[in-house]
């Protein structure tokens, strides 16, 4: 806009100067003022100076030609042409990096509502040209407008080393946010002391959002209700902070998630039934909260989950026996919570679980005899239950077990001997009701 003002005061001054008849066709404006009020109304947003060389060439040209007629009045606009070309070609080049002044808005409201006292995160914050070396700030390099706002409190940026020190920051997310509307990346992560709410518009006022982290800081209220809404969204990061309520049904539309990490957090009610329709989900981590209800068995229909970590809830019923038969979950933690019933023998043949702890719970029957060459457990932690009978001779046959843990239950008889048996210590079979043999005592 700024572009064609300038360009239409040099037209304006050299017409009323030269008489030369106007070879564009412009508004008949008679000030510019009135020109540039006119391109606001026709909203004109021309994000190229290419039109501006012809606006330029144009009236130069014309000039020219009346320069041979009348260079009696050339005066004062024969020297005011270089002058005006400059300007205009330095506006021109200037305009292409200079973000919108409504995100140029939003982000002050932004800024104003945070306080970050040590590191000086904002002190690049300046001027008008937010594209450019505003630190966290970068926008869509066509449109200009402001795409990604990545601010973290712990990075190792030099920032942080220099300062030797993680960041810490005060304040609440603005609302302003909402009027970013072309966002696909807000991460404000880390900072420790941002509290407040999500802002509710964010759902509905921020379509294109594919990454939202807000991850360790005191953000408190509920995750907003219509967040469903966000279908673009991969990433939904907003563990480590005060969130209460229940997870939002709508949490199910988010069709292209693949990571959903709402764990240390004070979440109640249950976990959604239908959760397996988010089938691009490759991990959900919903740990340390006080969620209650049954493990959904639809959580055996998201083919891609690699990682599930439902530990440290309120969580009671049985074990489905789904996920056991999930072609890539190789991370299961269920512990510590209240889940009751047998082990799904699945869960043991699995050959692609490695971690899988399920102990601090009141699982009870026997351990499944169903181990053998493919058996491979970094970690299997059984610890804590209501376990009973003996040992299974078939774990002997296990390719790996690295770490094994069946203490505190009621398991009786001996502890085979050899391979994993033979590197584990006298805590992996504490407090039994009657195991004997190495490394307990002898039978």
């Amino acid at each position: 806009m700024y572009i064609y003002m300038c360009v239409y005061i040099y037209i304006y001054i050299s017409n009323h100067s030269l008489n030369c008849p106007p070879s564009l066709s412009l508004p008949s404006s008679p000030a510019p003022f009135l020109f540039f009020h006119t391109l606001q109304q026709q909203k004109t947003h021309t994000r190229t100076s290419h039109r501006i060389y012809i606006y330029i060439y144009s009236y130069i040209h014309c000039k020219e030609k009346t320069i041979k007629l009348e260079e009696k009045n050339m005066g004062n606009a024969s020297l005011l042409l270089p002058a005006v070309v400059l300007i205009i070609l330095a506006a021109a080049a200037s305009s292409g990096n200079a973000c919108s002044p409504a995100d140029l808005k939003a982000l002050s409201d932004f800024k104003a509502s945070l306080n970050e006292p040590y590191l000086g995160i904002f002190n690049s914050w300046t001027g008008t040209d937010c594209c450019n070396n505003w630190n966290g700030v970068s926008c869509d390099p066509t449109t200009q407008r402001v795409a990604d706002i990545v601010l973290r409190g712990e990075s190792e940026d030099p920032i942080f080393e220099k300062a030797g020190r993680s960041g810490y920051m005060t304040g609440s997310i603005s609302p302003s946010v909402c009027q970013l509307d072309r966002l696909t990346t807000l991460i404000i992560a880390d900072w420790k002391g941002i509290s407040g709410k999500i802002p509710d518009c964010i759902p509905s006022s921020i379509p294109n959002l594919r990454i939202l982290d807000l991850v360790g800081n005191q953000i408190s209220g509920n995750i907003p209700a219509d967040i469903g809404s966000l279908s673009r969204l991969a990433v939904l990061n907003l563990a480590d902070n005060q969130l209460t309520g229940s997870i939002t049904p709508s949490i199910v539309n988010l069709g292209s998630l693949m990571h959903l990490d709402l764990s240390n957090n004070k979440l109640t009610g249950e976990i959604p039934t239908d959760i397996g329709k988010l089938t691009m989900m490759s991990r959900a981590l919903l740990s340390r909260n006080q969620l209650s209800g049954s493990i959904p068995s639809s959580f055996g229909n998201i083919y891609r989950l690699a990682d599930l970590d439902l530990s440290m809830n309120r969580i009671s019923g049985w074990i489905p026996s789904q996920l056991g038969s999930m072609p890539v979950l190789s991370t299961l933690n269920l512990d510590s919570n209240e889940i009751s019933g047998a082990i799904p023998t699945s869960l043991l043949s699995s050959s692609g679980i490695n971690v899988l702890n399920i102990s601090r719970n009141s699982l009870e029957g026997e351990l499944p005899d169903v181990f053998g060459p493919k058996t491979y457990f970094s970690v299997l932690d059984l610890s804590n239950n209501n376990l009973r009978g003996t040992i299974p001779k078939s774990l002997s046959s296990a390719k790996y077990i690295g770490h094994l843990d069946l203490s505190n239950n009621h398991l009786c008889g001996s502890i085979p001997v050899g391979f994993p048996f033979d590197h584990l210590e006298a805590s992996s079979f504490a407090n039994n009701d009657c195991l004997c043999g190495s490394p307990l005592r002898t039978c």
